[in-house]
């Protein structure tokens, strides 16, 4: 199992059957310009939330692709009103059975709304079980106390925003590594906009500190999970 990096929230987790893209926001971040959305072809599109820093590409891709969507309800039925019915509508705490594996939908402490303001539901984060291993992707949120009914999951991998601001930042993501009972974390949801550009060197010695495997991905980077 690999993922790839194409900045913000935005990878895609490569199964041995699947393709899953996470929170599509390539074309409008000047960060990833150099990344060629036509090339990438997911068998599946998994949104955690609404917001345009994670849709921006969405129908673009999907076109191009002709993936499965998974979403919340709410997004589900937007989709839906948008003339794309290629779709899989969860909600929280609920899993379901795909041909690369399972996925659960779980809690995310933050906002949601579509681009035209439609509401986007609950935001909300993914654990993914496929070939033998067991992934966490947050999506963007708070730190939560609910992180906690995480910690007998097994978790291999754990993808956390860190920009803070938007989102939890360093020190509550590494609280977070805990609550979630995962040593193996990869960072999101950083640099994009002023508000959430980060000090390198300093949030990995945050995580260095704790005793944490912390990658700080670069726009492209592929890594081996």
């Amino acid at each position: 199992m690999k993922v790839t990096y194409y900045g913000h929230a935005t990878i895609l987790l490569e199964t041995e059957k699947a393709k899953l893209l996470f929170d599509p926001f390539i074309s409008p971040n000047e960060l990833a310009k150099n990344v060629d959305i036509d090339a990438i072809k997911p068998d599946y599109i998994l949104l955690t939330h609404g917001h345009v820093d994670h849709v921006a590409d969405l129908f673009t891709i999907q076109t191009n692709s002709d993936a499965t969507v998974i979403c919340i309800a709410e997004i589900q039925g937007w989709l839906g009103n948008n003339d794309v019915d290629k779709t899989h509508g969860m909600n929280i705490g609920g899993s379901h059975n795909f041909d690369f594996g399972r996925v659960k939908m779980v809690n995310a402490i933050h906002s949601s709304s579509m681009p035209d303001g439609t509401y986007g539901g609950n935001p909300a984060g993914y654990v993914i079980y496929a070939n033998g291993k067991v992934i966490y992707i947050a999506g963007d949120t708070a730190l939560t106390y609910d992180m906690k009914l995480l910690e007998d999951e097994n978790l291999d991998w754990a993808f956390l925003p860190i920009g803070d601001n938007y989102t939890m930042g360093a020190e509550d993501a590494v609280k977070a590594a805990f609550f979630i009972n995962c040593k193996n974390i990869i960072g999101v949801h950083f640099d994009t906009f002023p508000p959430i550009k980060l000090n390198h060197e300093a949030t990995k010695s945050k995580f260095a500190a704790a005793g944490l495997n912390f990658i700080l991905p670069e726009i492209g980077q592929t890594i081996d999970l």
